[in-house]
């Protein structure tokens, strides 16, 4: 199909003149657009058009029918069941297989370890096989799949895509997976024909929990050939030393590669835990090393599963007890104040704020509502100094949560989790309560933050800059005769105190409205609405021009962080004894 074709010679993400697309399409430059109707919709909102050239924002998992490669054979396939099933054919058929690779864009039957199926959407994952051919029993390839974990990681590695292994063949980057292997043997003739099925999500999967991509860990462009080059060159060179040697070459780098290396985990089977222990190592012939409360034992991978405590199921809960374990304290720990609210049945009942110098409010509140089986959780960027202040105030401990690389089913491409201010990562979940669209986050306070979120849940970061207290004490500091009182807004100022009060105000606008047009565009010209708070969240939205404001949905909301918090509170089961619901004045 010529759609189809167009995505093909987009997918390398780089731009293409519409004569070029219109001449590999046979067709002409003006019916492109109609062509590129016929796309999946997860595709189609990615094209950019500027200047007769077409690119898309991202590249996708799709290669060249043409794909060649120095050592290996490579076949590039539209569809099939499972390219495992490709290469298993070519076996039956006593056709070779060695140095055969199998690429294939969509699989029908897709399947992963235990029998698990793999989900992807085109042009999310790079799912191929390679066929090899072995002298050796299959009893003596028992490691193969971590020497094949190890090859994917190094070529990923070289990409700027830094994995680590969850054993025994899974990539990951933290707790989130980005590929894995799985591995079928045939005994025929005196040779071992080895099919390495291997996939690794390209972009980021919408409909995958726990996932994560290529695209996600890298800072620069890189293309599906690029991957599957790079692990090709890898298994050229792994291969036939294992081959040689076995793993014994293998097993420090894959020691130092595992994740979980003297870590706590739980070992599962048919998901029930089987066994726990510390991970102490990983022996010559793979097995997982795993000390228990009097032994050493080897654990092979088999029809087992590997998890960390924190990644196992919570019990479930009935609903009557959901509802009543939901009374909490939320706390939003600012740079100048404290907010916080009481929460009751998932309403908030009753909110306040104070200075942190003076908080005996929230002491006062505490000893009016509080008691032992009140959930504390807060969100803070005040400063471990300021959370000491609030925590002195309440004799139960306070759950400071963090910015996360995924919530609610909102990824976060901040390049470091860690040094993201925990208030724009609840703002972002928070404003899920009021629009399900684009929107533009923006909090007004001490400082300014203007983040963005797609529709389909990508927090892709955003701006900070000074508030109107902070960008009035810079001008009283480095101007010479600016260090007056802010006067008021006009279009048109005619006196240094207004004028000071315009440019404040303009630049908070233009940042709004800047990032508002960036997203609109990112999304294809789809709705991006408009989510304020702050305290100077109404003033900024009074100055807005009325035609942005007609145009689009503009909403201020007190206490955006406490709606985060509790958005993320409702989704996270906690067992604590019900007790009576506290009475707001």
């Amino acid at each position: 199909m010529p759609s189809n074709q167009l995505i093909q010679i987009l997918a390398d993400g780089a731009a293409h003149h519409i004569t070029e697309l219109a001449h590999a399409v046979q067709r002409q430059p003006q019916n492109l657009n109609a062509i590129w109707q016929h796309t999946p919709p997860h595709i189609r909102g990615l094209l950019r058009q500027k200047d007769g050239t077409w690119r898309l924002v991202r590249p996708l998992a799709l290669l060249s029918p043409q794909h060649e490669h120095d050592t290996f054979d490579v076949r590039v396939l539209p569809e099939t069941s499972s390219t495992n099933d490709e290469l298993m054919q070519q076996i039956r058929a006593n056709s070779p297989i060695h140095r055969q690779v199998v690429v294939a864009h969509h699989q029908t039957a897709a399947r992963g370890r235990q029998g698990r199926i793999w989900h992807n959407r085109l042009g999310e994952c790079l799912t191929f096989s390679v066929g090899w051919t072995f002298t050796q029993p299959q009893s003596a390839l028992g490691a193969m799949a971590l020497v094949v974990a190890v090859a994917c990681q190094r070529g990923l590695a070289k990409l700027g895509c830094v994995a680590q292994i969850k054993w025994s063949n899974d990539l990951v980057i933290g707790l989130e997976k980005l590929g894995g292997v799985l591995i079928e043997t045939v005994r025929q003739k005196n040779q071992t024909h080895v099919i390495i099925g291997i996939g690794i999500n390209f972009v980021l999967p919408k409909e995958v929990e726990g996932a994560t991509s290529v695209q996600a860990a890298c800072t620069h462009r890189v293309t599906a050939a690029d991957a599957l080059n790079a692990i090709l060159d890898e298994l050229h060179t792994s291969l036939p030393e294992f081959e040689r040697h076995g793993f014994t070459p293998f097993q420090a780098a894959y020691q130092q590669l595992h994740r979980d290396h003297a870590q706590e985990v739980c070992i599962l089977r048919d998901n029930q835990i089987v066994q726990t222990g510390v991970i102490v190592g990983i022996s010559d012939n793979g097995a997982l090393l795993l000390q228990t409360d009097d032994k050493i034992e080897q654990i092979v991978s088999g029809e087992t599963s590997l998890r960390r405590p924190e990644q196992l199921p919570k019990p479930a809960l009935s609903p009557d007890f959901q509802a009543a374990c939901t009374r909490y304290l939320l706390l939003d720990g600012g740079n100048s104040r404290l907010k916080w609210a009481w929460v009751e049945q998932g309403e908030l009942v009753h909110s306040a704020h104070a200075p942190y110098r003076d908080l005996s409010r929230l002491l006062n509140e505490w000893a009016r509502w509080g008691d032992k089986n009140v959930r504390v959780v807060g969100s803070a960027v005040c400063g471990l100094a300021k959370q000491a202040m609030v925590e002195a105030q309440l004799p139960v401990p306070i759950q400071w949560l963090g910015s996360m690389k995924r919530a609610l089913g909102v990824y976060n491409h901040y390049q470091n989790p860690e040094q993201h201010g925990a208030d724009r990562w609840f703002n972002a979940l928070g404003s899920r309560r009021f629009t399900q669209n684009a929107c533009v986050v923006m909090s007004c306070g001490t400082a300014v933050t203007v983040d963005a979120l797609t529709a389909d849940n990508h927090y892709l970061g955003g701006t900070i800059m000074p508030g109107f207290h902070l960008m009035k004490e810079a001008m009283a500091m480095k101007t010479a005769n600016l260090n007056q009182p802010v006067g008021k807004l006009f279009p048109f100022p005619t006196t240094t105190a207004n004028a000071l009060a315009g440019g404040m105000m303009d630049a908070v606008c233009g940042s709004v409205m800047i990032m508002h047009a960036r997203l609109k565009e990112r999304e294809n010209g789809g709705k991006v609405d408009v989510i304020m708070t702050g305290g100077g969240a109404a003033k900024v939205a009074k100055s807005l021009p009325e035609t942005f404001v007609l145009d689009n949905c503009v909403k201020i909301v007190d206490n955006l962080v406490i709606f985060g918090l509790l958005n993320w509170l409702e989704q996270q089961p906690y067992a604590h004894t019900p007790s009576t619901p506290f009475q707001a004045a």
